[in-house]
């Protein structure tokens, strides 16, 4: 009789699948797959990525129902071309309203407290490492009074991938300059705000961090919640004082 598969095995199985999954995927906008193409064959694409034909099915069956891949009968999978819903992004954003900024913190408070947990849970080594670097390199910029709004993002597209479900990944580069609603104004957030208030971003990053580190789910979840909630009141008293910048997101 077949063991049933562990929680450790299934989350080894499911990292294998989001990360080839992203890797097909960064291949088919990178244009090294075109519209039209035929992907290698499933003994091809287990070399390539060292995984299992389980993987490979699974990876291709997400890009399938994204409608980035079709499988013909007897033909093999080939890539289609991407279409609107592939390239849309959120729209009636407008970087000068206190309220469409914080419209966006609360869709990500909602997201990003999730993926936070997931993150906990499932993190790799290699993922875990991915989020300490990205943390490190907001905490220069930001202590030098200098932008931040990539190295932040980069900050939680890194927790979206530990959370080792491509669709939280997907979520966040839709959203793209909305995420970090500062990018898309003008002037410096840095720059709008006092020492002690940098270091409290970044503390607020390091809790989050550590949450993950620990594997400690609730803990995750609250440290973003209350991450991304500071940044809304952030957003309010620099926007209202006219300094220009944003929360730290």
């Amino acid at each position: 009789m077949t063991e049933p598969a562990t929680d450790s095995a299934i989350h080894d199985g499911m990292r294998l699948t989001t990360k080839v999954v992203e890797a097909l995927r960064r291949q088919i906008r990178d244009g090294r797959y075109k519209p039209g193409d035929k992907l290698p064959s499933e003994t091809k694409l287990t070399e390539e990525f060292g995984v299992s034909r389980t993987v490979i099915r699974e990876s291709v069956a997400s890009l399938r129902s994204d409608g980035l891949l079709e499988s013909r009968q007897g033909a093999g999978v080939f890539v289609l071309a991407p279409t609107t819903k592939d390239m849309r992004s959120f729209k009636g954003v407008d970087a000068a309203k206190v309220s469409s900024l914080i419209e966006m913190l609360e869709l990500r408070t909602g997201v990003e407290t999730e993926a936070s947990a997931l993150a906990a849970l499932r993190h790799s080594p290699a993922q875990e490492a991915e989020i300490i670097e990205a943390l490190s390199e907001f905490s220069l910029h930001a202590r030098r009074g200098e932008p931040t709004a990539a190295s932040d993002f980069n900050f939680h597209l890194a927790i979206a991938r530990a959370a080792n479900n491509p669709r939280f990944v997907e979520f966040l580069e839709m959203v793209g300059v909305a995420l970090i609603p500062r990018k898309a104004i003008s002037g410096s957030f840095e720059q709008g705000l006092a020492d002690a208030d940098v270091e409290r971003i970044i503390e607020e990053h390091e809790a989050i961090l550590d949450a993950i580190q620990a594997g400690n789910e609730q803990n995750a979840q609250a440290a973003m919640q209350t991450h991304l909630r500071n940044s809304q009141m952030r957003y309010r008293a620099i926007l209202r004082s006219s300094q220009g910048g944003a929360g730290g997101g």
